[in-house]
């Protein structure tokens, strides 16, 4: 219980620990608060045309198709469509046909719409040749929402692995690994110490990021849990490897650096990139947060079937990594 108390001392003084402990609190936050932007708008064609120099069927026709913005001078229409932060499409009207103007650096999508708006036109096409297909989802929690969300559960649950780290990086340095070597207590005693708090963490923070940005159904309680417990215990445990060969606290930050991004970087690009069925992405489970991220992108997206082989992932993870630890304790006590 005193061990206890002097982490929870430790961890009042530790800013690092706190900001990783709030960060992932207040991106979910922030991920709640894009839920009730659309994005239909981002993705519409967006025109822009002189006043009073293109015909009011053109502007009809290009209504049709996108947004219409309407400038005073050609100047003012050019500098419009050069803008970075636009991708506006320019739309002059040149007798019974149009042409197009843009800035070079537009989207791809947008460079092919300009280069055949104006045989569209001429031949007469309407809005239906444009065709957009709208696939309706079937939760709000899908797409780029789900991977944001997916993305900060993941960061949530390294916070366990940074306080650890830190904090037998911080007694190295002030000297109290010396005094902790000589007072009776067990080495169980001492992994459990420097377990609980970073457990603890990482699971509070991952579970109060996780009610800020969804809504959990009741099905998905049980699942949601035991993904998030291993994978707290994982990387609170990663966080005692990380401490035990840190010499220094540069040494150790980098050493936290490089873990996560190995945490963040690899499971999204297998996830986004290569496909499901192949060796590649089989191999991607050697990173226990690629388990993390699959298991919550197919609960955020409804799907429960892989969640099942995702936590087995994880215990046998869990287990290992428990085993070599504990070996490489029992190893480092024994040449002391």
């Amino acid at each position: 219980m005193n061990g206890l108390r002097y982490q929870l001392k430790a961890l009042r003084r530790d800013k690092m620990c706190i900001l990783t402990f709030l960060l992932p609190v207040i991106v979910g936050i922030a991920i709640n608060l894009l839920s009730g932007v659309s994005f239909q708008s981002i993705s519409e064609t967006a025109f822009g045309v002189v006043q009073n120099e293109v015909a009011d069927n053109t502007i009809s026709w290009l209504q049709e198709n996108g947004t219409v913005t309407q400038y005073k001078t050609l100047d003012a229409l050019r500098s419009a469509v050069n803008e970075p932060s636009t991708q506006m499409i320019g739309v002059l009207q040149a007798g019974s046909t149009i042409q197009t103007m843009v800035s070079g650096d537009e989207l791809e999508v947008n460079r092919v719409i300009a280069d055949t708006l104006p045989q569209l036109y001429e031949n007469g096409m309407v809005s239906t040749s444009i065709e957009r297909t709208l696939i309706p989802v079937e939760t709000d929690d899908e797409g780029l929402k789900s991977l944001l969300v997916a993305i900060t559960l993941v960061t949530a649950m390294f916070m366990g692995c940074t306080f650890n780290a830190m904090n037998i990086i911080s007694e190295k340095e002030d000297g109290i690994e010396l005094i902790n070597q000589v007072l009776p207590v067990t080495t169980r005693s001492y992994v459990l110490q420097k377990m609980l708090l970073g457990f603890l963490g990482g699971t509070v923070s991952t579970v109060i990021a996780l009610l800020i940005c969804i809504r959990i159904k009741w099905i998905q309680v049980l699942p949601f849990l035991v993904i998030i417990l291993l994978s707290a215990y994982i990387s609170a445990l990663i966080g005692l490897f990380i401490g035990t060969f840190s010499n220094g606290l540069m040494i150790g930050i980098v050493y936290i650096k490089i873990v996560m991004i190995l945490f963040l970087a690899p499971p999204i690009f297998f996830y986004l990139v290569i496909p499901d069925n192949t060796i590649a992405f089989g191999l991607s489970y050697l990173l226990p947060s690629s388990a993390t991220l699959y298991g919550v992108m197919d609960l955020l997206n409804g799907q429960m079937s892989q969640v099942r082989s995702v936590s087995i992932v994880l215990l046998i993870h869990a287990v290992f990594w428990s085993i070599v630890y504990w070996i490489f304790r029992m190893r480092k006590k024994g040449s002391g």
